[in-house]
């Protein structure tokens, strides 16, 4: 079920014209509710590993304040604060761009010199919006490079990355890193579609230049689809090769699997060379990394989507380098090549502003939740979330949210059984293997409005998930 617009745009609004003053501070922690602590008990979780606020947006007394002031590890509820930041400081209508140079000069369709892609930093460069960029350069009469295609990530210093080193999962492609020219979050997805002739046909996008992938695999008839990924036998360890020894179980149907290319270095060259040639370009030369000097002439400028649509997608969807992007980006505001300390400085600057000195801010890493270092408190959340309500683009920051029930992270609360909270509520999910976390606003069933922010850390958080829905839920049931 989605919201039609007719009815969401006017609750908006008239969220934002009841909006109070500021959050009240916490005051004395009161019992929690039956139900929130019968869950925790069932998670094995002790209450002094938990983290919940419940305040309502008119100012009044929290309706429930325990450990508020405990600095806790967020997970991907810290990407509230970058999207936010990013959102006051560069306005819903900002835009990267991508930008196309020369070296040499244009005659009859051909560019006799070399093709320079500059990177801005845009966070969602994939695969529909480089193939129409290809064709506005065409348009423009550029349909042959007598030279190379040199890509330019500069305005990102990224340092070194193991893809490994978070959680030993290399191949997620949550765990890419953040890039100044970033195609297509570096990953390759594989289609697997079951034939009549026993075999399944396999498809990948993007086409990556030198990447040989198998046509097609065995199916397994009568096997369960289960864990079909390691049924694959799957071996992406070759930069040149995807290696499939297994078979497809026919009962899964068609299923796609993303995987985050091996060598990321090479992504981009690979993917744009493709998918230039794709588009109907021809180059003599090949793709390389380097810097576009300052004497190439500008051919075209592709703009990004809009900040309000790449926040909607980092807060609905929790994209991770999405995320880390935006932080670069508050950075690059200060100064190039941008560095994550400085966006973790860009914001801490931001948040003395915004939030206020007496709130203590948050503990940055990369703006994603993607760290064991990230730490915030519920209190400090609260107030960030209070004051983003009164603020002009507070309706754009609440569309970002994943509405419960409906879309985004919280689509599947309707079918754990949730009701209260169902298109009521506008939320941040977190997850890592020792956190549980949401935060947002809920409305509850008496029209008051809430901000929530509830966080577990401990061995046991991903059991104590039932615990934080029967939060949101008892935030909602509010008028007995």
């Amino acid at each position: 079920m989605r919201l039609p617009l007719s009815r969401l745009v006017p609750l908006l609004a008239g969220w934002m014209l009841s909006l109070p003053g500021g959050a009240a501070a916490p005051g004395a922690e009161r019992p929690l509710p039956p139900a929130v602590a019968t869950a925790l008990a069932q998670a094995k979780v002790p209450r002094d590993a938990v983290a919940f606020l419940v305040q309502p947006l008119d100012g009044a007394a929290p309706r429930l304040a325990h450990r508020v002031d405990a600095p806790m590890n967020p997970a991907s509820v810290m990407k509230m604060v970058t999207t936010l930041a990013a959102l006051d400081q560069l306005g819903p209508a900002f835009t990267w761009k991508t930008r196309f140079y020369a070296d040499g000069a244009v005659a009859d369709g051909v560019l006799h010199g070399n093709l320079y892609i500059e990177g801005g930093g845009d966070p969602k460069l994939v695969l529909e919006r480089v193939d129409s960029a290809f064709r506005a350069l065409q348009a423009a009469g550029v349909r042959q490079v007598r030279g190379d295609m040199v890509l330019d990530n500069g305005i990102f210093e990224v340092p070194a990355h193991d893809p490994a080193a978070f959680d030993n999962e290399p191949l997620r492609p949550y765990n890419v890193a953040p890039d100044g020219l970033l195609v297509n979050f570096k990953a390759l997805i594989l289609r697997f579609t079951p034939q009549a002739d026993g075999t399944a046909l396999v498809t990948s996008e993007p086409p990556l230049t030198g990447v040989a992938v198998p046509d097609a695999v065995p199916l397994a008839r009568g096997q369960a689809c289960g864990d079909w990924r390691s049924a694959l036998q799957a071996d992406f360890s070759d930069p040149n090769a995807v290696h499939l020894q297994g078979s497809f179980p026919a009962r899964c149907g068609e299923r796609d699997w993303a995987v985050a290319y091996v060598e990321p270095s090479s992504y981009a060259q690979r993917a744009l060379l493709a998918l230039f040639r794709a588009a109907g370009g021809q180059l003599d030369g090949g793709a390389r990394q380097g810097r576009r000097p300052a004497s190439a002439r500008l051919l075209l400028e592709a703009p990004s989507l809009p900040l309000a649509e790449v926040i909607a997608d980092v807060n609905k969807r929790s994209n991770n380098v999405m995320a880390q992007q935006l932080l670069l980006t508050l950075a690059a505001q200060r100064r190039l090549p941008a560095r994550m300390e400085d966006g973790r400085e860009a914001i801490a600057a931001w948040w003395l502003r915004f939030v206020g000195s007496a709130t203590p801010g948050p503990v940055l890493e990369n703006g994603a939740g993607l760290s064991r270092d990230e730490r915030i408190s519920a209190s400090a959340l609260a107030r960030m979330l209070a004051r983003a309500s009164r603020h002009a683009e507070a309706t754009t920051y609440l569309q970002s949210l994943s509405l419960a029930g409906v879309d985004g992270t919280t689509e599947r609360m309707r079918e754990r059984g949730l009701t209260n909270v169902v298109g009521n509520a506008w939320l941040k999910t977190g997850s890592l293997r020792d956190v549980a976390s949401v935060a947002g606003y809920v409305r509850g069933r008496s029209g008051q409005r809430y901000v929530v922010v509830a966080m577990v850390n401990h061995a046991s958080a991903p059991a104590a998930r039932p615990a934080l829905d029967a939060l949101l839920e008892w935030a909602a049931d509010d008028d007995r």
